[in-house]
């Protein structure tokens, strides 16, 4: 009965691995390229300007695109000014 759930587990943890994607967008670079193929494209975010983008895309089936997970995270919130 042992090796009967041992067996019935590992097929079932074999059965539900299964592999894993990469994320697409990198949330360091504001700018992304994304290219196209017969056999399928890719998104690659290592862009800091759509000018960048642009050059790279220039000749090929791409378009550069603005990346909608960019975290800004250099950016400061502006100090409130107390009420006296």
């Amino acid at each position: 009965m042992r090796i009967l759930a041992c067996t019935i587990l590992t097929i079932a943890t074999v059965l539900v691995a299964a592999p894993a994607r990469a994320q697409t967008y990198n949330p360091n670079f504001p700018v992304c390229l994304q290219t196209y193929a017969i056999g399928g494209g890719y998104i690659d975010c290592s862009f800091t300007s759509l000018a960048q983008c642009a050059a790279s895309a220039s000749g090929r089936a791409a378009q550069c695109l603005t990346n909608p997970y960019f975290a800004q995270g250099d950016r400061k919130l502006p100090r409130q000014r107390g009420v006296y």
